[in-house]
C-alpha cells in the first residue's frame, strides 16, 4: 500500500475519471468512450507534431532564397532539429511515468505551438536569420523530443493490452496524415501567401488542438501537477530512481531496444535517401507520386496491422507470439521489397516496392512500438525514450554510411543491402529474446511495483500466471 496508511493505490498522475472504477481495487484503464475519444485526439496531435516539424523541410528553398542561405547553411538549420530532437527523448518519457503523459503531452504541445506561430514574427524582427532559425529549429526539437515517449507511456498505463496494437497503429498514422497535410496545404500556402503562412497554419492548429483537449478531457486540476512537479526540478532524484539494474539484467528489454534501434534508423535511411534514389534512377518521374503515393500506402497499412493484432490476440493467440509476427512483417519482409528496390529499372514496380517497404514497416507499431509497454508499463516511457534516442543517433550514422556507400560504389544496391542487414539484426535480436511478460516488477501475482521510491506507487490489476512464452 502507498505510504500513509490505509491509502489505496492509484495510477502515476492520474485523478479519478468516469470511465475508471472508484472502488478499492483502482481501474487504470479508459473506458471504451474515454478511448475512442483519446485515441482521435492523439492521432491529430502527432498529425500537428509532423505539420509542425516539416514546416522548415517545406519551405527550405523560400528560405534559402529570402535569406540568401547556401546549401550548407539550409543543412545546419534542417539537422538542428534533430540534435535538440535526441536530447528530451529519456526525461520526457521518465516525466511522463511519473506525472501521466497526458499532461507531457499537452505542455509541450503548448510550446512548440507558440514557437511555430511566433518564428515568422521574430524572424524578421532579428538580423541574425541563421542563427535565431537554428536555435529556433533546435528547440523544437527539444519540445517534440517529449512526444513518442509519453505517448508511449500514456498508453501503456491506460489502454488495454488487446487493444495496445490498433490504439498505437491508429495514433500512429498521424505521422503519415500530418506529413500529406503540410505537404499539400502547407505548399499551397508557400505559393499563395509565402513561407510566414506555413509557420501561421500549422502552429495556430496546434494551439486549437491544445484549447480542445484542455477544455474537453482535461481538468485545471490535473495541469496542476506537472507545473508543480517542474518547479521541483526535472532531474532524476534520489526520490524517483528507476530500477535500472533490475530492468537491465532482463534480456527481453535489450531485445526490444537493439529491434527498436534497427528499425528507426533504417526509416530514417529510407525516408532521408528515397527522393534521391527516384530523382537519380527516373529522371522523368514526377515528385508528388513518388513523395506521396508511399506515405498514403502506410496509413492503412498501420490501420490493418493494428486491428490484426489486437484480434489475434483476442482469439487467444500469445501476445508475443503476435508481436513477434508482426515485427517478422515489419522488419522482414519490408526489407525484401527494399532490396528489390535496387534490382529494378521500372518505375511503377519501383514506386510498388517502396509503397510495400514504407506501408509494412508500420507492422512496427504492432510489434516492438506496444512490446514496451508489455515488458515495463511503469516505465515504459523511459524506457521507450532510451530506445528512440538511440534509434536516431544511430539513424544519422546509417544515413551518412549509405551517402558514403552511395559515393564509393557507385551503386543503390548497397543502400538497400545495409538497410536489410541492419533490419535483420533488430528482427533476429527480437526473436530470439523478445518476451511479453511484465519485467518491471518483482511479483506479477501481487501486482504492486515501487518503480519510482517512496513518493510514487503504482498498482495494476491482478494478473494470472504467465505461461512460458
Amino acid at each position: 500500500m502507498a505510504g500513509g496508511g490505509g491509502g489505496r493505490n492509484v495510477p502515476l498522475g492520474s485523478g479519478p475519471r468516469d470511465g475508471m472504477r472508484r472502488d478499492g481495487g483502482a481501474e487504470p484503464y479508459w473506458s471504451r468512450p474515454e478511448s475512442r475519444v483519446w485515441t482521435v485526439m492523439l492521432l491529430l496531435g502527432t498529425c500537428l507534431l509532423y505539420c509542425a516539424r516539416v514546416t522548415v523541410p517545406i519551405c527550405a528553398v523560400a528560405l534559402s532564397s529570402y535569406f540568401n542561405w547556401d546549401k550548407k547553411q539550409s543543412g545546419v538549420v534542417l539537422s538542428s532539429f534533430f540534435w535538440g530532437y535526441c536530447l528530451t527523448q529519456i526525461i520526457g518519457g521518465h516525466i511522463s511515468d511519473q506525472i501521466g503523459g497526458e499532461k507531457v503531452l499537452l505542455l509541450s504541445a503548448s510550446a512548440w505551438g507558440f514557437l511555430t506561430v511566433l518564428t515568422p514574427l521574430l524572424t524578421h524582427i532579428t538580423s541574425a536569420h541563421l542563427v535565431f532559425m537554428t536555435s529556433s529549429r533546435f528547440l523544437m526539437g527539444l519540445l517534440q523530443g517529449v512526444y513518442f515517449p509519453s505517448l508511449a507511456s500514456l498508453l501503456s498505463q491506460r489502454v488495454r493490452e488487446s487493444e495496445r496494437a490498433f490504439t498505437y497503429s491508429t495514433v500512429g498514422t498521424g505521422s503519415q496524415f500530418g506529413t500529406l497535410v503540410i505537404g499539400g496545404a502547407g505548399s499551397l500556402l508557400l505559393d499563395w501567401y509565402g513561407w510566414e503562412s506555413v509557420f501561421y497554419f500549422s502552429g495556430l492548429l496546434t494551439l486549437l488542438w491544445v484549447y480542445c483537449t484542455y477544455k474537453y478531457l482535461l481538468s485545471e486540476k490535473e495541469l496542476i501537477i506537472p507545473i508543480d512537479y517542474l518547479t521541483r526540478g526535472l532531474s532524476i532524484s534520489r526520490q524517483t530512481k528507476v530500477p535500472w539494474k533490475q530492468l537491465f539484467r532482463k534480456a527481453p528489454i535489450w531485445a526490444v531496444i537493439i529491434a527498436q534501434l534497427s528499425t528507426a534508423s533504417t526509416f530514417f535511411t529510407l525516408l532521408s535517401w528515397l527522393p534521391t534514389f527516384f530523382k537519380e534512377t527516373f529522371p522523368g518521374s514526377k515528385g508528388w507520386v513518388f513523395n506521396v503515393v508511399p506515405w498514403l500506402v502506410a496509413i492503412p497499412t498501420s490501420l490493418f496491422s493494428g486491428f490484426l493484432s489486437d484480434h489475434l490476440i483476442n482469439q487467444g493467440y500469445r501476445t508475443i507470439t503476435i508481436r513477434k509476427f508482426m515485427q517478422v512483417i515489419g522488419s522482414g519482409v519490408s526489407s525484401i521489397f527494399a532490396l528489390c528496390l535496387g534490382q529494378t529499372s521500372s518505375f511503377c514496380k519501383a514506386m510498388v516496392f517502396a509503397s510495400a517497404s514504407v506501408g509494412l514497416q508500420t507492422f512496427n507499431h504492432s510489434g516492438i512500438s506496444v512490446n514496451v509497454q508489455d515488458l515495463a508499463p511503469s516505465c515504459a516511457g523511459l524506457l521507450f525514450g532510451v530506445a528512440n534516442t538511440g534509434g536516431a543517433l544511430l539513424g544519422v550514422i546509417c544515413v551518412y554510411l549509405a551517402g558514403y556507400l552511395i559515393e564509393t560504389t557507385g551503386s543503390w544496391i548497397s543502400v538497400f543491402n545495409l538497410v536489410a542487414a541492419v533490419n535483420s539484426i533488430g528482427l533476429c535480436t527480437f526473436l530470439l529474446f523478445g518476451e511479453a511478460q511484465r519485467v518491471d516488477t518483482d511479483s506479477v501475482l501481487s501486482g504492486t511495483r515501487l518503480c519510482f521510491g517512496k513518493g510514487w506507487r503504482l498498482q495494476f490489476p491482478l494478473q494470472e500466471p504467465p505461461g512460458p512464452e
